[in-house]
């Protein structure tokens, strides 16, 4: 019979069908060959050796060449430009587009992704990510700051190179609102903290670990949304990205590397979008709230009854794929 089970983070339902099931190994592509076979450099890719007239917020460099590069998107869904204004109209609501949407350029080199990369340029990835996020913070038209990773085509990457995006909007998403909703009627009702609370359960069980570090815990939650979709908590509380110390950083890259690497090698390369989950700029070191990443691999697709219903088919059992991935041996 099939089962139910509730995310108590988001207060999703997911349905884990057993008729369907699949086991991990079903989810196994045919090996890509998109990274193997694409030059190191392409004189037709922007990121391959961007432009001088593009607009650069930040360059890490080593050995006196550029390491990552943070610019502006050239096809931006928000504008720096221009004061918040709000216009309310009847049921009608708007908000001027401002904010930020910059790319960051994670290596010069064409053909690569994060799963290949070395500890040192994970490393730098994410001093990049810290650093623009400190920046951008204090800009008070500011409410969300949102760092992701689309890879592969199935996960909305129209090019190869590696690189990420950062995008700061002027209001808070309703996803986090609803995260953030819950985290604090959880504290109310405990004092203690949702994120904290769900870590502990999962290391007491262990049977969701994927991998554990001296300040990082990798799992896939009780009520997963799809297959092999992973979070990583930092062990300490922490309520934003921007504040992770440096030890902490270098731990991450870690971690965050490992398990790109296990998706690389056990799924064969698959799409993937990874995403940086924060509390509101404006907000403050709270006891209820917890940063963490996600990262979810796209190996099953949504469809009408996602749609029509807001719930999700999983086809996995989350101990399943924690014990796959937990096998995988990365090269």
């Amino acid at each position: 019979m099939s089962q139910l089970r509730q995310n108590i983070i988001t207060k999703d339902w997911v349905v884990f069908a057993t008729s369907r099931a699949k086991r991990p190994h079903d989810f196994v592509r045919s090996p890509d060959r998109t990274l193997v076979d694409a030059p190191i450099s392409d004189p037709r890719c922007p990121f391959c050796e961007v432009p001088p007239e593009e607009e650069e917020f930040l360059r890490l460099e080593q050995d006196g060449r550029w390491q990552v590069r943070v610019i502006a998107n050239r096809y931006p869904a928000l504008s720096p430009r221009g004061d918040r204004l709000w216009q309310t109209d009847g049921i009608h609501r708007s908000i001027s587009g401002v904010g930020y949407h910059e790319v960051l350029v994670e290596h010069p080199q064409h053909n690569l992704t994060i799963a290949l990369m070395s500890q040192s340029d994970v490393v730098t990835i994410l001093q990049a990510y810290r650093q623009r996020y400190q920046q951008i913070r204090y800009d008070p038209r500011i409410e969300s700051i949102i760092i992701f990773k689309n890879h592969g085509e199935p996960a909305g990457a129209s090019l190869i190179h590696p690189h990420s995006q950062i995008v700061a909007t002027p209001i808070v998403p309703s996803q986090i609102r609803v995260r953030m909703a819950e985290a604090i009627a959880h504290f109310d009702d405990s004092g203690q903290c949702l994120y904290c609370f769900t870590l502990q359960d999962e290391l007491r069980s262990g049977e969701r670990i994927v991998m554990e570090t001296e300040h990082f815990v990798a799992f896939i939650p009780y009520a997963a949304l799809s297959p092999f979709h992973l979070w990583i908590f930092p062990r300490r509380h922490a309520s934003s990205f921007d504040g992770i110390r440096d030890g902490e950083l270098v731990d991450l890259a870690n971690i965050l590397r490992t398990i790109l690497q296990k998706l690389y090698y056990g799924l064969q390369n698959p799409a993937f979008n990874f995403t940086i989950r924060s509390i509101p700029t404006h907000e403050g070191e709270v006891e209820y709230f917890h940063w963490y990443v996600a990262i979810v691999p796209r190996v099953s697709k949504a469809a009408g009854f996602e749609m029509g219903s807001g719930m999700y088919i999983n086809t996995s059992w989350p101990e399943d794929s924690a014990a796959f991935l937990r096998s995988v041996v990365v090269p």
